[in-house]
């Protein structure tokens, strides 16, 4: 009698949590299917032009950055008002000298980058560092020891991203309108392996969830770590009071939003990422995601709650909600198992567990991006039970993660996204 007790009440225990998380998602999923509220970038262009410094960390990126740097200086922004840094650390003498070489390249269009600029002959410098241990904190916070001028915005992207052509002058306008900090809408950069369309299912459903739907409530947009525009002062500060290894932008958006500030969301400025495309570069990714969720989940409890009672509900929904909920993979692997638990401690346990796995479903269906909603959709479903394995094995991978810099290799150097590659012609 004692052990049935006992069953039932973890059961229970389980079960609420779940219905908690699952209610969380749908709330969020609806809002940004749902709710219309006034959307930056539909604004149009700003006439007076801010001066935006696009900060590129790259480690040990050589083979990618070239493509990189020459997707970055062809955009539709005037060139005496941008300029792009790249961090490069560990890269080869050879990549360096390219990418100094590279605004005087034939392969570069824009007819303003031969334009004089008081900013200096081209919108491209390249920032050499070298770290006992590397970091993207300590190459953004060298960069900025390092970089001189007046800047109004610094946009941080990473180094195998590409934005679309119009993807400034749609963060100017956003500032223009009064935003101070805002995150693009990352996609996938490539399509081709079926974990790269689960990877960019999943980047999509996050979009939707944690940046449109949460924006749609009123409430800051959680960042993503790339894309992301700010007031170049205020990220400058802020940054050199971080020394994080991993999820250096979980702390980064709090205390943005700690400082009374909305993280805006910009839906159509689009950023071009490259998507893991094998097993072992997905489970290196998703351990240091994790890692950095238990981590900061635990860190900021506290002063969640103090902000929470001081009125400040975004940092209390970035702080906690956001690192609460657990992994979807997880929720994937646990609500079967809460169903089946239910269908042995009584019928109705076992449907309500099976109606809440059902609004699961229906919640995430709602932010499948529309790029992979097609036949090859159906493919990689096929190894979602690996991508469910995988994820749920990282939890006992965690020890140092957020210690240890994971780097993730890229080598995709063009979109071959077909349904979003448009954007960037």
């Amino acid at each position: 009698m004692v052990v049935d007790k006992i069953i039932y009440w973890c059961f229970l225990v389980v079960f609420v949590y779940c219905a908690g998380s699952v209610a969380y998602l749908l709330v969020l999923s609806l809002a940004g299917r749902l709710l219309a509220r006034k959307r930056m970038d539909k604004l149009p262009a700003d006439p007076r032009k801010r001066r935006i410094a696009v900060l590129v960390p790259a480690y040990k990126e050589d083979g990618i950055i070239l493509s990189t740097a020459r997707n970055l200086l062809q955009q539709e922004y005037p060139a005496d008002r941008f300029r792009v840094y790249i961090l490069a650390d560990s890269f080869q003498p050879e990549t360096v000298a390219a990418l100094r070489k590279l605004p005087t390249s034939a392969s570069l269009t824009q007819a303003s980058l031969t334009q004089a600029s008081p900013l200096g002959a081209f919108p491209l410098e390249v920032l050499e560092v070298a770290f006992d241990k590397s970091t993207k904190t300590k190459s953004l916070n060298e960069a900025f020891r390092r970089i001189t001028g007046s800047w109004d915005i610094a946009l941080i992207c990473d180094a195998d991203n590409m934005l679309a052509p119009d993807f400034l002058e749609r963060i100017n306008a956003a500032f223009g309108a009064g935003a101070r900090a805002v995150q693009g809408r990352r996609v996938a950069k490539n399509l081709d392996t079926s974990f790269a369309v689960l990877d960019a299912c999943s980047e999509g459903i996050n979009n939707h969830i944690f940046r449109k739907g949460t924006y749609a409530l009123g409430l800051s947009s959680s960042i993503i770590g790339s894309g992301m525009a700010y007031e170049y002062e205020r990220v400058r500060r802020i940054l050199s009071e971080i020394s994080a290894v991993g999820g250096f932008d979980k702390i980064l958006q709090l205390m943005i939003v700690k400082e009374g500030i909305r993280i805006h969301y910009l839906e159509d400025a689009l950023v071009f990422d490259e998507k893991v495309d094998n097993p072992h570069a997905f489970e290196q990714q998703r351990k240091r995601w994790l890692s950095s969720q238990f981590i900061y989940l635990r860190r900021f409890f506290g002063p969640a709650f103090q902000q929470l009672f001081r009125g400040n509900l975004s940092f209390f929904n970035l702080a906690v909600m956001n690192n609460l909920i657990l992994p979807r993979a997880f929720l994937f692997a646990l609500l079967p198992l809460v169903t089946i638990a239910g269908f042995f401690i009584s019928p109705d346990w076992g449907l309500g567990a099976a109606a809440m796995a059902l609004v699961y479903g229906c919640a995430l269906m709602l932010g499948i991006p529309r790029e992979v909603s097609n036949k090859d959709l159906g493919v990689a479903v096929m190894r979602l039970p690996k991508a469910v394995t995988i994820m749920v094995s990282t939890i006992f991978k965690l020890k140092n993660s957020n210690k240890t810099f994971i780097h993730t290799v890229h080598t995709k150097t063009e979109i071959s996204n077909s349904i979003l590659k448009e954007k960037v012609k």
